[in-house]
């Protein structure tokens, strides 16, 4: 469980896309509290005492997904709330000083965006959730090829694959995909050329203006103005750790809280 926590102070959307991947990994697994121990739990080699905060952690996501009547698809709320916190970073990014690099590399994926809206007949999703849907496709489209070669679920003994959200999965990706492997890897190449780098410098911000590193409405320390613009690389889906620390914005008495949290650790 501390990769959760790690992930949540260092990439805001690594974490995201961690928490989408464990949500559908639960699902394949039924919710069952046996199968959740024995495939994601026991194989961790902790101490009896760590993995029955682990195990915990875990179910408190299953309670989560089962009060917000997420059982069969949909993300929690505490990640969309994340996501509309970033979308209005990326509101202010895209008129304040501070954010001239973030406005680079938007405007190379912007002429994509209406096409990819049109595919996923939502013409009202934010650009933000609208880049994590077709990240987290590219960690689905990941999964399957994987799982051709008998690795999908390597280590979990289950697919997330099985029971990913229908508006989520490959929605986002061209029609073309599930017919040419050429076209699915151009469509793979695509997201992480065109919509990896916005993420990562909108993760980048992110980080920044939480630790007070930089101030969006005026200096950032020492001065200087550009600290937020250095892309930094990433962004990319996660590859599928199972463990983390119990964020306390995931906990069922945060579940509605718009404050994004570092997560307590467990």
């Amino acid at each position: 469980m501390y990769t959760a926590q790690k992930t949540r102070k260092e990439n805001i959307a690594e974490y995201i896309l961690y928490l989408w991947q464990l949500e559908d990994l639960l699902r394949a697994l039924q919710f069952s509290p046996e199968a959740i121990y024995a495939k994601l739990v026991k194989p961790l080699g902790l101490p009896e005492e760590q993995k029955q905060e682990v195990f915990l952690w875990y179910m408190d996501i299953v309670n989560l997904l089962r009060e917000e009547g997420k059982q069969q698809q949909g993300h929690l709320e505490h990640t969309l709330h994340l996501i509309a916190d970033l979308n209005n970073l990326h509101n202010q990014l895209m008129v304040l000083p501070v954010g001239a690099e973030y406005r680079r590399l938007y405007a190379r994926v912007a002429p994509e965006l209406p096409a990819l809206k049109a595919k996923l007949k939502n013409p009202e999703i934010s650009d933000v959730e609208l880049f994590f849907r077709a990240l987290y496709s590219v960690v689905l489209l990941r999964i399957q090829e994987a799982g051709k070669h008998g690795d999908a679920g390597k280590g979990c003994g289950t697919n997330p694959q099985a029971a990913a959200d229908k508006d989520t999965d490959v929605s986002a990706a061209p029609d073309s995909i599930a017919d040419s492997g050429k076209s699915r890897q151009k469509y793979i190449d695509d997201v992480l050329t065109l919509i990896s780098p916005v993420v990562a410098e909108l993760a980048t911000v992110f980080r920044k203006v939480e630790r007070g590193e930089v101030d969006l409405f005026g200096n950032a320390p020492n001065g200087d103005r550009h600290a937020a613009a250095a892309p930094e690389q990433g962004a990319q889906a996660s590859s599928g750790a199972q463990d983390g620390p119990r964020p306390a914005a995931v906990a069922p008495e945060g579940k509605n809280s718009r404050n994004s949290g570092t997560g307590s650790a467990s």
